[in-house]
């Protein structure tokens, strides 16, 4: 009966560390995959040092989750950089500098590169900017679990939702988290744009009548001739713009960021529009244009406001509207694609940044020449699409240490707090790739030879985990002898 009891506890044993070492060898698998996307290498690059490292064992240290790493001191972190392998720069870190948890914890690549760090390897630099990324998420991660277990001791329900869905919105963001982010961003951007065409057309219907309320004095209109042609110039300058931002947000490195700001962005300031104009109707600008009939029958209505969504609004695509006037729709797409484009370009590319400057003063004088809105709507319209953009990003760059400052971030600025919170975000640098596949990974994938190439690193992943448990069940055998 002991015997038994004896044995069943070996088993348990056992298979408590069959299932530890399992984790601890897959994450010190998926840690090397990340390790040789931050490296660049190639699939054949890849199975090499896989095959070059097969007879090492992955070793791994499972640090307690009620040890923080804000509780951390320059002891604690150099013990960590040994066991990272970067004991060459215990003395520069966390001795010269005195780099305790905290500290270490809001390194950033930039830090290592420039002074007083500077450091001169750039494969250190990649390793170790990857490794303090992977001990923030652990610590996240740890603070959730400890903040679910805390708050299971309450009976309010809302209040534990409340604060573990906050403490998930801050958390470290993943590729999955900032890719839900950006489909979030345009969810809200394709929404609003569509209730704006309902409006578009309520406020059409609510025009006043030409005759009876002829084009209030404006000081521009009443000095500058009518250009039959200019909106149509207007838009196509627009559009312009609008291919130079495409191409920006393919080649750019962090083309979500780009997109879920620029979708925020956009989609505030048109729900702002579907107010200013609801609110206020005012008459024609110019005799010259031809309000449709009003129609009362809601297909009509439905049918005309998908035609302004899908049209965008555009009089190339035949879309006519009035009414939506206060404020002007096409200055703040020009003035958002300008803003975009020259903050989310280098500096020194000063010849594109003059041209879409350009582009954005004359599509708006060309709005005011066809006499298609006021005057006072192309300002209002350039003056709160430019500051909105530049209050937003000058909050984005210091989001971390707004939210940490002021908890009421995330109630005054709700989208915001969302969009921004998770990850040293902030000023994204302005550095470029390529898209999409090379012509010799498109080959390797065509004749095969990427497959052969994946099952030897899988293989290879397979051996190592195999010498782990090996390794394991040797010692438990000794454990077993003794």
């Amino acid at each position: 009966m002991e015997r038994c009891k004896r044995n069943k506890r070996l088993q348990t044993t056992s298979c408590f560390s069959y299932a530890k070492v399992t984790k601890v060898q897959t994450n010190a698998t998926m840690k090397a995959d990340a390790l040789y996307d931050v490296m660049n290498l190639s699939v054949d690059e890849k199975a090499t040092a896989c095959e070059m490292s097969s007879s090492k064992i992955f070793s791994s240290k499972i640090a307690s989750e009620n040890d923080s790493v804000y509780s951390w001191d320059t002891n604690d972190v150099a013990k960590w950089l040994i066991e990272e392998g970067f004991a060459s720069y215990v003395d520069l870190i966390s001795k010269k500098h005195s780099i305790d948890g905290l500290a270490l914890i809001n390194l950033s690549e930039q830090d290592l590169r420039q002074p007083p760090l500077s450091l001169d390897v750039l494969g250190d630099i990649k390793r170790l900017s990857l490794a303090i990324a992977q001990l923030k998420e652990r610590e996240e991660n740890a603070y959730l679990r400890r903040s679910a277990k805390k708050f299971r001791v309450f009976h309010n329900i809302e209040e534990l939702s409340a604060e573990l869905l906050i403490a998930e919105v801050e958390s470290a963001d993943t590729p999955n988290k900032s890719l839900l982010k950006t489909f979030l961003a345009g969810l809200y951007f394709i929404v609003v744009v569509l209730v704006t065409s309902f409006v578009m057309v309520i406020v059409h219907d609510r025009v006043p009548d030409c005759k009876t309320y002829p084009p209030l004095p404006d000081i521009f209109l009443d000095n500058i001739p009518l250009i039959p042609w200019a909106f149509d110039v207007c838009e196509v300058l627009a559009v312009m713009l609008c291919l130079i931002w495409v191409v920006v947000i393919l080649l750019h490195r962090h083309r979500l960021v780009l997109m879920r700001r620029c979708f925020s962005l956009l989609g505030t300031v048109f729900m702002l529009r579907c107010v200013t104009m609801m609110i206020t109707s005012l008459s024609v600008p110019g005799q010259h244009l031809e309000c449709q009939a009003r129609v009362t029958d809601w297909n009509m209505k439905i049918s005309h406001a998908f035609k302004i969504w899908y049209g965008l609004g555009m009089s190339l695509l035949n879309v006519r509207t009035c009414g939506d006037y206060m404020f002007s729709g096409h200055t703040t797409v020009v003035t958002m694609l300008n803003h975009f484009i020259t903050e989310y370009t280098p500096d020194n590319w000063r010849l594109l940044h003059t041209m879409s400057w350009v582009a954005n003063l004359f599509a708006i004088f060309f709005i005011l020449a066809a006499h298609e809105h006021y005057s006072l709507d192309v300002f209002v319209a350039f003056y709160i699409s430019s500051r909105l953009f530049l209050y937003y990003h000058s909050l984005a760059y210091h989001a971390s240490a707004i939210s940490a400052a002021d908890s009421r971030t995330r109630i005054w600025f709700p989208l915001f707090w969302f969009f921004e919170s998770g990850g040293n975000v902030g000023r994204v640098p302005n550095e470029y790739e390529w898209p999409f596949p090379s012509a010799t990974v498109i080959r390797n994938f065509w004749n095969g030879s990427y497959f052969v190439q994946a099952s030897k690193i899988e293989l290879c992943k397979l051996r190592k985990i195999y010498a782990v448990h090996c390794t394991r069940a040797q010692q438990l055998l000794k454990r077993r002898k003794n």
